[in-house]
């Protein structure tokens, strides 16, 4: 099943959404660098917390092929700087309470959980080039290694550059 509403060589749609300090953040922001965007259900949860986690304990690593991460959940705001202090996180997280940004990704999505169906975020990975075109994709994440393999992602694509 395809979830994400974009593929590799699209170019990032321009949005901007709060991040845990309340300030207003444009994607266009990022042009320049390389970007890992990460949608994810729910701070404070097993699976989004390593993941947070671990993105922020390499991300000195993946500053070095400049780049940026940045997490997408529905949490406010507050719950976001909740987390990333409960947490030491070092990775923006911006906040879609709306679920617009969610929804324009394809993310945003009716999940089967223990046989209810419920709306939530299907966790999904986008690696986008200093141009703003997506360069790489990994849709239903598994969060068990998969921010090493972003980062081999990411040394190979960046490397390979024209």
């Amino acid at each position: 099943m395809r979830y994400l509403n974009f593929e590799i060589g699209d170019k990032i749609p321009e949005f901007s959404l709060k991040d845990a300090d309340g300030d207003q953040i444009n994607i266009k922001d990022f042009m320049g660098k390389w970007l890992v965007l990460y949608f994810y259900p729910r701070d404070n949860t097993p699976g989004c917390t390593k993941e947070a986690v671990d993105f922020s304990n390499y991300l000195e690593e993946f500053k070095k092929y400049n780049c940026q991460i940045v997490g997408v959940s529905p949490d406010t705001a507050e719950k976001h700087a909740n987390f990333k202090e409960k947490n030491d996180l070092k990775v923006i997280l911006l906040s879609d309470p709306e679920h617009s940004i969610l929804e324009k990704f394809g993310v945003w999505q009716l999940k089967k959980n223990y046989g209810k169906e419920n709306w939530g975020v299907v966790r999904s990975t986008i690696l986008i080039d200093p141009n703003g075109i997506i360069k790489k994709v990994w849709e239903n994440v598994r969060v068990k290694d998969h921010v090493l393999e972003v980062l081999e992602s990411l040394k190979e694509l960046s490397n390979n550059r024209e």
